[in-house]
Protein backbone atom coordinates (compact mmCIF):
# COMPACT_ATOMS: atom_id res chain seq x y z
CA UNK A 1 0.00 0.00 0.00
CA UNK A 2 1.03 3.50 -0.84
CA UNK A 3 0.59 6.61 0.54
CA UNK A 4 -1.92 7.62 -1.61
CA UNK A 5 -4.17 4.78 -1.29
CA UNK A 6 -3.86 4.74 2.49
CA UNK A 7 -7.59 5.46 3.40
CA UNK A 8 -6.92 7.99 6.44
CA UNK A 9 -5.42 10.47 3.81
CA UNK A 10 -7.89 9.84 0.86
CA UNK A 11 -10.38 10.85 3.51
CA UNK A 12 -8.02 13.90 4.67
CA UNK A 13 -7.54 15.04 0.83
CA UNK A 14 -11.27 14.89 0.47
CA UNK A 15 -11.75 16.83 3.57
CA UNK A 16 -9.31 19.76 3.01
CA UNK A 17 -10.51 19.75 -0.45
CA UNK A 18 -14.40 20.04 0.72
CA UNK A 19 -13.71 22.63 3.34
CA UNK A 20 -11.70 24.71 0.46
CA UNK A 21 -14.90 24.19 -1.62
CA UNK A 22 -17.19 25.43 1.04
CA UNK A 23 -14.76 28.33 2.38
CA UNK A 24 -13.84 29.90 -0.89
CA UNK A 25 -15.71 28.45 -3.84
CA UNK A 26 -14.97 31.08 -6.26
CA UNK A 27 -11.28 29.87 -5.62
CA UNK A 28 -12.27 26.16 -5.56
CA UNK A 29 -13.95 27.06 -9.64
CA UNK A 30 -11.18 28.25 -10.46
CA UNK A 31 -8.67 25.41 -9.26
CA UNK A 32 -11.68 22.98 -10.60
CA UNK A 33 -11.49 24.89 -14.51
CA UNK A 34 -8.04 25.11 -14.29
CA UNK A 35 -7.72 21.05 -13.48
CA UNK A 36 -10.16 20.06 -16.34
CA UNK A 37 -8.67 21.78 -18.75
CA UNK A 38 -4.68 20.42 -17.42
CA UNK A 39 -6.11 17.06 -17.55
CA UNK A 40 -7.98 17.06 -20.36
CA UNK A 41 -4.81 18.26 -22.59
CA UNK A 42 -2.39 15.56 -20.94
CA UNK A 43 -4.38 12.35 -20.65
CA UNK A 44 -1.13 11.08 -18.90
CA UNK A 45 -1.46 13.03 -15.69
CA UNK A 46 -2.86 11.16 -12.81
CA UNK A 47 -4.89 13.10 -9.83
CA UNK A 48 -3.65 11.99 -6.04
CA UNK A 49 -6.99 11.69 -5.43
CA UNK A 50 -10.17 11.74 -7.20
CA UNK A 51 -12.03 13.74 -4.17
CA UNK A 52 -9.42 16.16 -4.11
CA UNK A 53 -9.09 19.55 -6.47
CA UNK A 54 -5.39 20.07 -5.10
CA UNK A 55 -2.82 19.06 -7.57
CA UNK A 56 0.03 18.64 -5.04
CA UNK A 57 0.53 16.90 -2.10
CA UNK A 58 3.36 17.13 0.57
CA UNK A 59 3.53 14.75 3.59
CA UNK A 60 6.18 15.59 6.40
CA UNK A 61 7.62 12.94 8.79
CA UNK A 62 9.76 14.15 10.94
CA UNK A 63 9.61 13.27 13.26
CA UNK A 64 10.00 16.60 14.56
CA UNK A 65 8.09 18.56 11.49
CA UNK A 66 9.10 22.18 11.73
CA UNK A 67 8.92 24.68 9.70
CA UNK A 68 10.65 27.92 10.24
CA UNK A 69 8.76 31.18 8.77
CA UNK A 70 8.02 31.37 5.32
CA UNK A 71 5.74 31.94 2.58
CA UNK A 72 5.29 29.35 -0.05
CA UNK A 73 6.42 31.54 -2.87
CA UNK A 74 5.65 28.34 -5.64
CA UNK A 75 2.15 28.57 -5.21
CA UNK A 76 -1.06 30.59 -6.68
CA UNK A 77 -0.48 33.78 -5.46
CA UNK A 78 -4.50 33.78 -4.03
CA UNK A 79 -4.64 30.11 -3.70
CA UNK A 80 -5.29 28.32 -1.02
CA UNK A 81 -3.10 25.30 0.99
CA UNK A 82 -4.48 22.92 3.52
CA UNK A 83 -2.22 21.88 6.19
CA UNK A 84 -2.65 19.33 8.73
CA UNK A 85 -0.81 18.48 11.80
CA UNK A 86 -0.45 14.41 12.59
CA UNK A 87 1.04 12.58 15.04
CA UNK A 88 1.45 12.82 19.08
CA UNK A 89 2.19 16.27 20.74
CA UNK A 90 0.90 18.82 23.40
CA UNK A 91 -0.91 21.25 21.45
CA UNK A 92 -0.96 23.44 24.42
CA UNK A 93 3.00 23.87 25.13
CA UNK A 94 4.27 23.29 21.33
CA UNK A 95 3.39 22.88 18.09
CA UNK A 96 1.60 26.07 17.39
CA UNK A 97 0.64 27.44 14.15
CA UNK A 98 2.21 30.62 13.79
CA UNK A 99 0.27 33.76 11.09
CA UNK A 100 2.77 36.07 11.46
CA UNK A 101 1.33 38.93 9.15
CA UNK A 102 -1.68 38.39 11.11
CA UNK A 103 0.10 38.34 14.85
CA UNK A 104 -2.02 35.02 15.30
CA UNK A 105 -0.43 31.77 17.35
CA UNK A 106 -2.66 29.13 17.11
CA UNK A 107 -3.01 26.27 19.38
CA UNK A 108 -2.73 23.56 16.51
CA UNK A 109 -3.81 20.09 17.64
CA UNK A 110 -3.02 16.69 16.16
CA UNK A 111 -5.57 16.13 13.59
CA UNK A 112 -6.47 19.99 13.03
CA UNK A 113 -6.51 20.68 9.79
CA UNK A 114 -6.35 24.93 8.26
CA UNK A 115 -6.92 26.60 4.91
CA UNK A 116 -4.44 29.66 4.18
CA UNK A 117 -2.90 31.47 1.37
CA UNK A 118 0.49 30.26 2.02
CA UNK A 119 1.86 32.16 -0.93
CA UNK A 120 1.22 35.63 0.78
CA UNK A 121 0.75 34.53 4.50
CA UNK A 122 4.10 34.16 6.52
CA UNK A 123 3.54 30.91 8.55
CA UNK A 124 5.41 29.03 10.72
CA UNK A 125 5.01 26.62 13.69
CA UNK A 126 6.78 26.47 16.67
CA UNK A 127 8.69 23.16 18.20
CA UNK A 128 7.32 20.60 19.85
CA UNK A 129 8.50 19.32 23.50
CA UNK A 130 10.99 17.11 23.74
CA UNK A 131 10.24 13.13 23.44
CA UNK A 132 7.12 14.30 21.27
CA UNK A 133 6.23 13.83 17.74
CA UNK A 134 4.95 15.96 15.12
CA UNK A 135 4.02 15.14 11.12
CA UNK A 136 2.48 17.34 8.47
CA UNK A 137 -0.11 16.79 5.54
CA UNK A 138 -0.60 19.44 3.13
CA UNK A 139 -2.02 20.20 -0.50
CA UNK A 140 -1.44 22.87 -2.52
CA UNK A 141 -1.19 23.79 -6.19
CA UNK A 142 1.96 25.77 -7.70
CA UNK A 143 1.04 28.69 -9.15
CA UNK A 144 3.52 27.13 -12.27
CA UNK A 145 0.41 25.06 -13.14
CA UNK A 146 -2.30 27.66 -14.14
CA UNK A 147 0.62 29.70 -15.82
CA UNK A 148 1.12 26.77 -18.03
CA UNK A 149 -2.40 26.37 -19.13
CA UNK A 150 -2.82 30.14 -19.62
CA UNK A 151 0.28 30.28 -21.60
CA UNK A 152 -0.82 27.65 -24.08
CA UNK A 153 0.36 24.44 -22.27
CA UNK A 154 3.76 25.68 -22.54
CA UNK A 155 6.87 27.47 -20.73
CA UNK A 156 6.65 31.17 -19.80
CA UNK A 157 9.97 31.63 -22.12
CA UNK A 158 8.09 29.74 -25.04
CA UNK A 159 4.96 31.93 -24.44
CA UNK A 160 6.43 34.75 -24.43
CA UNK A 161 8.71 34.92 -27.27
CA UNK A 162 6.04 33.92 -29.36
CA UNK A 163 4.43 37.30 -28.65
CA UNK A 164 4.36 40.18 -30.65
CA UNK A 165 4.62 43.40 -29.39
CA UNK A 166 0.94 44.13 -28.82
CA UNK A 167 0.39 40.72 -27.78
CA UNK A 168 3.02 41.13 -25.10
CA UNK A 169 0.74 44.01 -24.17
CA UNK A 170 -2.31 42.76 -23.72
CA UNK A 171 -0.71 39.80 -21.64
CA UNK A 172 1.05 42.12 -19.43
CA UNK A 173 -2.41 43.88 -18.76
CA UNK A 174 -3.64 40.68 -18.24
CA UNK A 175 -0.90 39.56 -15.64
CA UNK A 176 -1.24 43.16 -13.97
CA UNK A 177 -5.10 42.48 -13.34
CA UNK A 178 -4.50 39.19 -11.97
CA UNK A 179 -3.96 40.43 -8.01
CA UNK A 180 -7.20 42.21 -8.83
CA UNK A 181 -9.20 38.71 -10.16
CA UNK A 182 -7.38 37.19 -7.17
CA UNK A 183 -9.09 39.43 -4.55
CA UNK A 184 -12.52 39.05 -5.59
CA UNK A 185 -12.30 35.30 -5.27
CA UNK A 186 -11.77 35.56 -1.90
CA UNK A 187 -15.44 35.22 -0.07
CA UNK A 188 -17.38 37.67 2.43
CA UNK A 189 -19.03 35.00 5.32
CA UNK A 190 -22.46 36.72 4.06
CA UNK A 191 -21.88 35.08 0.51
CA UNK A 192 -21.45 32.00 1.73
CA UNK A 193 -24.25 31.65 3.85
CA UNK A 194 -26.41 32.84 0.88
CA UNK A 195 -24.70 29.88 -0.94
CA UNK A 196 -24.98 27.25 1.49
Amino acid sequence: MTLINCIAFIRLAGFGSSAFATWAPKTFAYYASYLRDLLVHDARLILNWANSIFATATFNFGPHTLCFRHTDSGNLPFGWCAITALSKFDSKRSGHLVLWDLKLVIDFLPGSMILIPSAILKHSNTPISRGEKRYSFMQYSAGGLFRWVDYGYQTSEGYWAGLDADEAMQAQERRARCWSMGLDMFSMLEELHVNN
